[in-house]
Protein backbone atom coordinates (compact mmCIF):
# COMPACT_ATOMS: atom_id res chain seq x y z
CA UNK A 1 0.00 0.00 0.00
CA UNK A 2 1.72 2.92 -1.01
CA UNK A 3 -1.42 5.32 0.39
CA UNK A 4 -4.00 4.79 3.61
CA UNK A 5 -6.68 6.15 0.97
CA UNK A 6 -5.78 3.76 -1.92
CA UNK A 7 -7.35 0.31 0.08
CA UNK A 8 -7.32 -2.98 -1.31
CA UNK A 9 -11.01 -2.10 -0.24
CA UNK A 10 -12.88 -5.46 -1.53
CA UNK A 11 -9.69 -7.43 -2.31
CA UNK A 12 -9.17 -7.61 1.77
CA UNK A 13 -13.21 -8.13 2.06
CA UNK A 14 -12.71 -11.39 -0.16
CA UNK A 15 -8.96 -12.75 1.63
CA UNK A 16 -10.51 -11.91 4.73
CA UNK A 17 -13.97 -14.30 3.60
CA UNK A 18 -11.49 -17.40 2.45
CA UNK A 19 -9.55 -17.09 5.94
CA UNK A 20 -6.55 -16.44 4.23
CA UNK A 21 -3.28 -15.17 6.04
CA UNK A 22 -2.93 -11.07 5.24
CA UNK A 23 0.21 -9.19 5.98
CA UNK A 24 0.71 -5.37 4.66
CA UNK A 25 3.49 -3.24 3.32
CA UNK A 26 2.16 0.38 4.25
CA UNK A 27 5.31 2.58 3.22
CA UNK A 28 2.97 5.55 3.87
CA UNK A 29 3.59 4.12 7.39
CA UNK A 30 7.47 3.51 6.94
CA UNK A 31 7.74 -0.39 6.58
CA UNK A 32 10.14 -2.25 4.69
CA UNK A 33 9.20 -4.44 1.98
CA UNK A 34 10.21 -8.20 3.38
CA UNK A 35 13.03 -10.07 2.98
CA UNK A 36 12.07 -12.90 1.69
CA UNK A 37 8.52 -13.91 -0.42
CA UNK A 38 7.14 -16.22 2.12
CA UNK A 39 3.44 -15.43 0.87
CA UNK A 40 1.50 -17.08 -2.06
CA UNK A 41 -0.42 -13.93 -3.64
CA UNK A 42 1.46 -10.41 -4.11
CA UNK A 43 -1.15 -7.56 -4.48
CA UNK A 44 0.21 -4.04 -5.49
CA UNK A 45 -1.96 -1.37 -4.96
CA UNK A 46 -1.98 1.98 -6.54
CA UNK A 47 -1.56 5.62 -5.39
CA UNK A 48 -1.17 9.10 -6.71
CA UNK A 49 2.72 8.76 -7.68
CA UNK A 50 4.02 7.14 -10.41
CA UNK A 51 7.22 4.89 -11.20
CA UNK A 52 9.16 7.86 -11.60
CA UNK A 53 8.16 9.64 -8.72
CA UNK A 54 11.75 9.91 -7.10
CA UNK A 55 12.46 10.19 -3.04
CA UNK A 56 13.52 13.81 -3.19
CA UNK A 57 9.07 13.79 -4.75
CA UNK A 58 7.78 11.62 -2.36
CA UNK A 59 10.37 10.02 0.89
CA UNK A 60 8.80 7.26 1.44
CA UNK A 61 8.17 5.85 -2.15
CA UNK A 62 11.44 4.25 -3.55
CA UNK A 63 10.27 3.02 -6.85
CA UNK A 64 13.30 0.93 -7.57
CA UNK A 65 13.20 -0.80 -4.33
CA UNK A 66 9.75 -1.54 -4.96
CA UNK A 67 10.55 -2.90 -8.94
CA UNK A 68 13.46 -5.01 -7.24
CA UNK A 69 10.79 -6.83 -4.54
CA UNK A 70 8.31 -6.72 -7.57
CA UNK A 71 11.07 -9.02 -9.43
CA UNK A 72 11.80 -11.00 -6.53
CA UNK A 73 8.39 -12.32 -6.26
CA UNK A 74 7.94 -12.85 -9.96
CA UNK A 75 10.96 -15.02 -10.03
CA UNK A 76 9.68 -16.92 -7.55
CA UNK A 77 6.65 -17.78 -9.23
CA UNK A 78 4.03 -15.87 -6.55
CA UNK A 79 0.42 -14.81 -8.22
CA UNK A 80 0.41 -11.32 -8.68
CA UNK A 81 -2.16 -8.26 -8.99
CA UNK A 82 -1.12 -4.84 -9.28
CA UNK A 83 -3.98 -2.48 -9.21
CA UNK A 84 -3.19 0.77 -11.20
CA UNK A 85 -0.01 2.20 -10.10
CA UNK A 86 0.07 -1.54 -9.01
CA UNK A 87 -0.13 -3.01 -12.38
CA UNK A 88 2.55 -0.22 -14.30
CA UNK A 89 5.05 -1.15 -11.67
CA UNK A 90 4.65 -4.97 -12.79
CA UNK A 91 5.02 -3.63 -16.20
CA UNK A 92 8.19 -1.72 -15.00
CA UNK A 93 9.26 -5.09 -13.16
CA UNK A 94 8.99 -7.16 -16.20
CA UNK A 95 11.07 -4.06 -18.69
CA UNK A 96 8.13 -2.55 -20.00
CA UNK A 97 7.86 1.04 -19.68
CA UNK A 98 4.68 3.15 -17.84
CA UNK A 99 2.79 5.38 -20.04
CA UNK A 100 0.36 8.64 -19.87
CA UNK A 101 -3.26 7.35 -21.15
CA UNK A 102 -4.44 9.42 -23.60
CA UNK A 103 -7.32 10.59 -21.10
CA UNK A 104 -7.37 11.05 -17.34
CA UNK A 105 -10.31 8.99 -15.80
CA UNK A 106 -12.05 9.34 -12.73
CA UNK A 107 -15.72 7.96 -12.21
CA UNK A 108 -17.73 4.47 -13.35
CA UNK A 109 -17.22 3.54 -16.97
CA UNK A 110 -17.46 0.31 -19.15
CA UNK A 111 -14.65 -2.30 -20.14
CA UNK A 112 -14.73 -4.04 -23.06
CA UNK A 113 -13.11 -6.93 -23.42
CA UNK A 114 -10.70 -7.77 -26.83
CA UNK A 115 -10.73 -10.38 -28.65
CA UNK A 116 -7.49 -11.85 -26.22
CA UNK A 117 -9.76 -11.28 -23.36
CA UNK A 118 -12.68 -13.23 -25.19
CA UNK A 119 -10.19 -16.10 -24.89
CA UNK A 120 -8.34 -15.45 -21.55
CA UNK A 121 -9.44 -18.58 -19.58
CA UNK A 122 -10.82 -16.03 -16.78
CA UNK A 123 -12.19 -12.95 -18.22
CA UNK A 124 -13.89 -15.55 -21.12
CA UNK A 125 -16.35 -15.98 -18.62
CA UNK A 126 -17.35 -12.14 -17.88
CA UNK A 127 -19.50 -9.93 -20.10
CA UNK A 128 -18.22 -8.57 -23.60
CA UNK A 129 -18.93 -5.23 -21.72
CA UNK A 130 -19.06 -4.33 -17.99
CA UNK A 131 -18.85 -1.18 -15.94
CA UNK A 132 -15.87 -0.62 -13.38
CA UNK A 133 -14.04 1.96 -11.16
CA UNK A 134 -11.21 4.54 -12.39
CA UNK A 135 -8.77 6.98 -11.18
CA UNK A 136 -5.95 7.58 -12.81
CA UNK A 137 -4.04 9.48 -15.44
CA UNK A 138 -1.36 6.90 -16.35
CA UNK A 139 -1.08 3.27 -17.53
CA UNK A 140 0.93 0.39 -17.77
CA UNK A 141 3.51 -0.70 -20.20
CA UNK A 142 3.52 -3.53 -22.55
CA UNK A 143 5.62 -6.73 -22.84
CA UNK A 144 6.22 -8.75 -25.96
CA UNK A 145 4.59 -11.12 -23.81
CA UNK A 146 1.83 -9.55 -22.55
CA UNK A 147 -1.99 -9.19 -23.34
CA UNK A 148 -4.60 -6.46 -23.26
CA UNK A 149 -7.77 -7.91 -22.04
CA UNK A 150 -9.68 -5.23 -21.83
CA UNK A 151 -10.43 -1.27 -23.03
CA UNK A 152 -11.96 1.49 -22.40
CA UNK A 153 -13.13 4.69 -24.50
CA UNK A 154 -10.50 6.66 -22.50
CA UNK A 155 -7.70 4.14 -22.03
CA UNK A 156 -6.56 1.12 -24.17
CA UNK A 157 -4.78 -0.55 -21.41
CA UNK A 158 -7.26 -0.84 -18.66
CA UNK A 159 -6.26 -4.86 -18.32
CA UNK A 160 -3.18 -6.66 -18.76
CA UNK A 161 -2.19 -10.02 -18.53
CA UNK A 162 1.84 -10.33 -18.43
CA UNK A 163 1.54 -14.42 -17.74
CA UNK A 164 -0.95 -17.08 -16.56
CA UNK A 165 -0.59 -15.99 -12.90
CA UNK A 166 0.29 -12.16 -13.24
CA UNK A 167 -2.72 -9.66 -13.85
CA UNK A 168 -2.44 -5.57 -14.40
CA UNK A 169 -5.89 -3.82 -13.49
CA UNK A 170 -5.23 0.27 -14.63
CA UNK A 171 -8.90 0.15 -13.19
CA UNK A 172 -10.80 -0.23 -9.83
CA UNK A 173 -12.65 -3.55 -9.49
CA UNK A 174 -11.94 -3.05 -5.53
CA UNK A 175 -13.68 0.23 -4.76
CA UNK A 176 -16.73 0.27 -2.23
CA UNK A 177 -18.96 2.92 -0.79
CA UNK A 178 -16.01 3.50 1.88
CA UNK A 179 -13.06 3.30 -0.37
CA UNK A 180 -14.49 5.92 -2.72
CA UNK A 181 -15.20 8.49 0.54
CA UNK A 182 -11.52 8.17 0.95
CA UNK A 183 -10.33 9.14 -2.83
CA UNK A 184 -12.74 11.94 -2.71
CA UNK A 185 -11.67 13.09 0.42
CA UNK A 186 -7.75 12.94 -0.46
CA UNK A 187 -8.25 13.92 -3.88
CA UNK A 188 -10.54 16.53 -4.39
CA UNK A 189 -8.07 18.85 -6.01
CA UNK A 190 -7.97 16.43 -8.96
CA UNK A 191 -11.71 16.55 -8.86
CA UNK A 192 -11.73 20.15 -9.13
CA UNK A 193 -8.38 20.23 -11.56
CA UNK A 194 -9.76 17.75 -13.99
CA UNK A 195 -13.71 18.38 -14.12
CA UNK A 196 -15.32 19.17 -17.61
CA UNK A 197 -13.25 16.47 -18.83
CA UNK A 198 -14.87 13.70 -20.85
CA UNK A 199 -14.55 10.87 -18.67
CA UNK A 200 -14.53 12.70 -15.21
CA UNK A 201 -17.22 12.61 -12.31
CA UNK A 202 -18.41 14.79 -9.58
CA UNK A 203 -17.79 13.74 -6.50
CA UNK A 204 -22.21 13.08 -6.36
CA UNK A 205 -21.61 10.97 -9.28
CA UNK A 206 -19.24 8.99 -7.96
CA UNK A 207 -21.22 8.25 -4.17
CA UNK A 208 -23.98 7.21 -6.71
CA UNK A 209 -23.02 4.37 -7.46
CA UNK A 210 -23.48 0.70 -7.03
CA UNK A 211 -20.34 -0.77 -6.81
CA UNK A 212 -21.38 -4.58 -5.52
CA UNK A 213 -21.48 -5.57 -9.04
CA UNK A 214 -17.98 -4.82 -10.11
CA UNK A 215 -16.42 -6.31 -6.75
CA UNK A 216 -18.60 -9.72 -7.67
CA UNK A 217 -16.19 -9.35 -10.95
CA UNK A 218 -13.56 -9.16 -9.09
CA UNK A 219 -14.17 -11.82 -6.27
CA UNK A 220 -14.67 -14.27 -9.44
CA UNK A 221 -11.45 -13.56 -11.15
CA UNK A 222 -9.65 -13.71 -7.30
CA UNK A 223 -11.01 -16.96 -7.18
CA UNK A 224 -10.04 -18.44 -9.72
CA UNK A 225 -6.12 -16.85 -10.01
CA UNK A 226 -5.86 -18.11 -6.38
CA UNK A 227 -6.87 -21.93 -7.22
Amino acid sequence: MHESFEAPAAIELWAQKKTFDITYTRLYDGDTFPSECNFDFLVIMGGPQSPATTLEECPYFDAQKEIAFIKKAIDQKKILLGVCLGAQFIGEALGARFDHSPNREIGVFPLTLTDDGKQDPIFSTFPETFRVGHWHGDMPGLTPESKVLATSLGCPRQIVRYAPKIYGFQCHFEFTPEAIEGMIKNNTHELEQYKGLPYIETSEELRSHDYSEMNRFLFTFLDNISQ
